[in-house]
């Protein structure tokens, strides 16, 4: 097995790895993909398909937003959640986007985000169609893409391919946990450490100590930021969030072993708001 912990663990906007974080991801792939295409300056207009579950849920799981935000340019590890209302709003009154790479082009986001929960394309569930076309309504480019679950994106081409990339090489494979036991005997290695030296193949040690911090502030600043929180969840349910209250009684309560409980229960309430906020 290749497939590195930065790819098991992504940050990324909540709901959903995969109809936040791959189509945000896809969208942003696809403005790269067009900006190498002869005549890309050209582009005038752009417009999105969901297809499938991303079609029958993309506007409660927030996939609408992340494909509309991909195609400015944003990346679902670095953009800040506070930064979303106000960037959407800008397009939607301004009904216009920053097209990454080419510059400013019309887009209404009530129509050039077409959804198809009908439909399922063949590939996947989670399929999206791209397009843009020049000033005369000529198709520049199209392209399907898949979100395949754990934000991984796999274009249509590529749906056969192996996603924990075959051509890797690190010196401790393995394809399931009694070979993962088996190979820590063998090297007299502990799990961390036989994990460490495969990630230490991928890129050096301190680039990997360094996004692991990266990865567990994330966590983090996520807990404290859905403990932090209050009002509505979005999504039309009029779910209220409740992680801040109970925040406030447990900092009341004496000491107790099982309070540990009510703290893990709360950091758990908490992510879990703040993934349903698209945080």
């Amino acid at each position: 097995m290749t497939i590195s912990v930065f790819e098991l663990f992504r940050v990324g906007i909540g709901p959903s790895s995969s109809h936040t974080v791959g189509p945000m991801r896809a969208a942003r792939s696809f403005t790269e993909r067009i900006a190498t295409t002869p005549g890309h300056r050209a582009v005038a207009r752009v417009r999105v398909h969901l297809y499938g579950s991303l079609g029958a849920t993309g506007v409660g799981h927030g996939t609408v937003p992340a494909v509309v935000l991909g195609l400015t340019g944003a990346e679902p590890q670095t953009i800040d959640p506070d930064d979303i209302a106000g960037l959407l709003a800008d397009i939607a009154s301004q009904r216009s986007l920053p097209l990454h790479l080419a510059g400013r082009v019309p887009f209404d986001i009530d129509t050039d985000v077409v959804m198809h929960p009908d439909t399922v394309l063949p590939g996947h569930p989670n399929g999206m169609q791209f397009e843009a076309f020049d000033a005369d309504g000529d198709a520049i480019a199209v392209h399907r893409s898949y979100s395949v679950g754990g934000g991984f994106v796999v274009d249509e081409a590529d749906l056969d391919a192996p996603l924990d990339g075959e051509a890797r090489w690190v010196p401790h494979p393995f394809r399931s946990a009694d070979d993962l036991v088996a190979r820590c005997e063998a090297a007299d290695l502990s799990i961390s450490a036989l994990q460490m030296a495969n990630e230490c193949a991928l890129r050096s040690e301190a680039a990997v100590r360094a996004d692991l911090l990266h990865i567990w502030a994330a966590m983090r600043d996520c807990v404290d930021r859905g403990c932090r929180s209050e009002g509505e969840l979005p999504g039309g349910l009029g779910v209220q969030r409740r992680a801040a209250a109970l925040h406030e009684r447990l900092k009341g309560l004496p000491a107790d072993p099982l309070t540990a409980v009510d703290w893990v229960n709360l950091y758990a309430l908490a992510v879990n708001e703040e993934n349903a906020a698209g945080g």
